[in-house]
C-alpha cells in the first residue's frame, strides 16, 4: 500500500491546525445524562468549538452512556464506524457475534458491516466515535431522541437521510434503562 495522492500542494506548509480544550462543553445533553461532545464534524456546525474535517472524519466522545442505551443492528452505506471505549464496559455487536468491549477495546466497522451496540452494565459507558468519511451525525444524534414520536415511514426516512439501515426499525436506537 502506498501513500495517498498529495492534497496540499504549497512547500512551505501552513497555520491551520484546530484545538479543543478539554473543559469544553458538551454539544449535546439527553434526558439520562448522557453527553456527546462533537470532537471534530465532518462539515461546519458554527458551535463554539467546532473542529470541521472538511469531510474527511467525524469524531465524538459519548460520555456516560447510560445503563440499557444502545441502537439495533444497522449497517451503513457511505462510512465506516470505530468504536474505542475510554472508561466502562459496552457490548458491541461486530454483525457475527456480541463481544464485552472495556476500556481500550476497539471495534472497527466497514461500510456494509452490521454492527450494533448497548450498554448492558449497571454503570454508564464512556467511547468515542469515529465515522469516515466525516457525515453530518450531528443531525442524527440531535434527532434520534424525536424518532418515538415518528410514523414508521417518517422513522425510516429519517434513518435513511442518516446513512443508517436498521435490520428491524422497531429496534432502532434504544434510551436509558429501555432493555
Amino acid at each position: 500500500m502506498s501513500y495517498p495522492p498529495d492534497r496540499y500542494r504549497g512547500d512551505a506548509g501552513e497555520i491551520s491546525a484546530s484545538f479543543r480544550p478539554a473543559d469544553a462543553d458538551p454539544e449535546l445533553v439527553n434526558p439520562s445524562g448522557t453527553r456527546t461532545y462533537y470532537l471534530a464534524t465532518g462539515k461546519p456546525t458554527g458551535r463554539t468549538h467546532d473542529i470541521a474535517t472538511d469531510g474527511e472524519f467525524g469524531l465524538y466522545h459519548v460520555v456516560d452512556l447510560a445503563p440499557g442505551a444502545g441502537t439495533g443492528t444497522h449497517f451503513h452505506k457511505a462510512m465506516s464506524e470505530s468504536f474505542f471505549v475510554t472508561d466502562g464496559s459496552l457490548q458491541v455487536y461486530d454483525g457475527a457475534k456480541w463481544r464485552e468491549a472495556t476500556k481500550g477495546d476497539f471495534l472497527y466497522v466497514p461500510p456494509g458491516g452490521l454492527h450494533s451496540f448497548y450498554n448492558e452494565s449497571d454503570e454508564p459507558v464512556s467511547f468515542l466515535m469515529l465515522f469516515a468519511p466525516g457525515a453530518p451525525r450531528e443531525e442524527y444524534f440531535e434527532g434520534v431522541g424525536h424518532i418515538a414520536a415518528l410514523s414508521d415511514a417518517e422513522r425510516e426516512r429519517f434513518f435513511v437521510e442518516h446513512d443508517s439501515y436498521f435490520t428491524d426499525l422497531r429496534s432502532g436506537p434504544k434510551s436509558g434503562n429501555s432493555r
